[in-house]
């Protein structure tokens, strides 16, 4: 059933502040040296909650399927991800990252419409299971072109592989499951943006984007973040996460809009 929980925005948001001030408290965690030149070496694996606050779809998108809210069938969340980023700098300049960042949502819900989906009838008023996966794989280039005492800026190209399934299933009168699904594994080019300002030696305030817009569709990956260190070659991350976009073409129309209060752990030597 649709969850009676508060939007997304005003869950994440407040979540994410509260993080960002646990790191802030004066007196927990003594100060180090300060992020320093690039590191050689990173791995930063994060963690928290995500919610929906849109997940529409009709696939196929050619009049002949119901255009329905995955968001209204089951509720916005919160439900558990995870990520992890590797990057290896190998000149001063120049480095690059893969990201791992898998997302299934497999909840239940009561449709209140009858759902038209990849040429099956999914009747209202039958508790249905519907299925979202969004895993994102990725490599990316990017220069520091900024680089200064206490800011950075890099901007690069990143490749995206976009493995994607949504499903529905439902119990039948006479007995079985009612099942359809449509996965989609594709390629998508972004660019990468990203910042960090280290206002004292021990903390960092972090920008990163990986987005592209234009043409039938859009994607969106953006995180601020606050950081501090905990020791040499450690430091505890928390903010806030969001992920945006879709595509509206014949074979399908899908948008959703994630949002993340994330807390991360980054190694680097």
């Amino acid at each position: 059933m649709r969850s009676p929980a508060p939007l997304p925005l005003r869950l994440a948001l407040p979540a994410a502040a509260l993080l960002s001030a646990s790191l802030l408290s004066a007196g927990l965690l003594h100060p180090l040296d300060a992020y320093a030149q690039q590191p050689r070496f990173t791995v930063e694996v994060e963690a928290g909650p995500v919610w929906q606050s849109r997940n529409d779809a009709e696939i196929p998108n050619d009049g002949t399927a119901t255009r329905f809210s995955i968001e209204e069938l089951v509720g916005s969340g919160p439900w558990p991800a995870a990520r992890v980023t590797v990057g290896w700098n190998p000149w001063e300049k120049h480095g690059f990252r893969l990201l791992l960042a898998p997302l299934t949502i497999i909840e239940s819900g009561t449709p209140a419409q009858d759902i038209r989906f990849q040429g099956e009838l999914f009747q209202q008023g039958i508790s249905t299971e519907a299925t979202y996966t969004f895993n994102s794989w990725r490599a990316t280039y990017r220069y520091l072109a900024l680089d200064g005492d206490r800011t950075r800026g890099w901007v690069g190209f990143t490749a995206k592989v976009r493995d994607a399934v949504v499903a529905l299933d439902q119990p039948q009168v006479g007995g079985g499951r009612l099942q359809a699904e449509k996965t989609d594994l594709g390629f998508v080019p972004l660019l990468h943006l990203a910042g960090e300002w280290t206002p004292t030696p021990a903390w960092r305030v972090a920008l990163e984007a990986d987005a592209l817009a234009g043409g039938p569709g859009r994607a969106i990956d953006a995180a601020f973040t606050v950081g501090r260190k905990l020791d040499a070659g450690v430091s505890l991350n928390a903010g806030y996460r969001t992920v945006e976009g879709g595509a509206d073409i014949e074979e399908v129309y899908s948008f959703a809009w994630l949002h993340y209060a994330v807390v991360s752990l980054r190694w680097e030597t």
